[in-house]
């Protein structure tokens, strides 16, 4: 008797956690930095890890980029599938969790040493979306083949490369295909630490 007890006991604040994990997880702000599991039951081939870029915002293919950081993942699940409907004829599901999240220091806030080594970010249409690191002078090229390469959705003829200096915001573009076949070749430059190279998802005629 007194070990049935001891199970129902354990089983009850198995429960109580996982409703308080669960209710932590509906109140999580997302915020630059963090790793987010994409799953679309409808098409699995859009299923996929995506990166919260430096300015909060997110790209997935047929969605395009929008706004994440800030948002709970419940309402980015909502944005999603507003975004997405279109392409189905059904109801589609979809589902958003956080697959790892940007750490905050605990105690008071110290400024950050800055990294040894230049980064730059590589978002939307890419294998690999994430913040990388180097150690030689990087082009626009050499960072998509770091981030695994183009993706199947990707705007070739569209990459832009957001940099910030004294404060102002600049966009350049790169036309990968241009480049590649020897059209164009302009546009391939050298990164800066903080670039973030953005890859965006094809138009529907593309």
């Amino acid at each position: 008797m007194m070990m049935l007890r001891t199970i129902a006991g354990c089983l009850l604040l198995l429960t109580i956690l996982g409703m308080s994990t669960q209710g932590e997880a509906a109140q999580y702000r997302i915020r630059p930095g963090d790793t987010l599991e994409v799953l679309v039951f409808q098409d699995p081939k859009l299923n996929r890890q995506v990166i919260v870029a430096p300015d909060g915002r997110v790209a997935f293919p047929l969605a395009g980029h929008f706004q994440a950081g800030g948002r709970t993942l419940e309402a980015v699940e909502a944005e999603l599938k507003q975004r997405l409907k279109s392409q189905f004829t059904d109801d589609i599901d979809v589902t958003v969790s956080l697959l790892s999240q940007k750490e905050i220091p605990l105690g008071p806030v110290v400024p950050e040493e800055p990294p040894i080594d230049p980064s730059v970010y590589v978002t939307g249409e890419v294998a690999r979306p994430g913040q990388y690191f180097f150690k030689t002078r990087t082009n626009v090229l050499q960072a998509i083949a770091l981030a695994g390469g183009l993706g199947p959705f990707a705007a070739e003829r569209r990459i832009k490369i957001r940099r910030k200096e004294s404060g102002a915001e600049t966009l350049y573009e790169f036309d990968y295909d241009a480049f590649t076949s020897g059209e164009d070749l302009s546009g391939n430059m050298s990164l800066r630490s903080g670039d973030v190279v953005i890859v965006p998802e094809k138009g529907i005629f593309e």
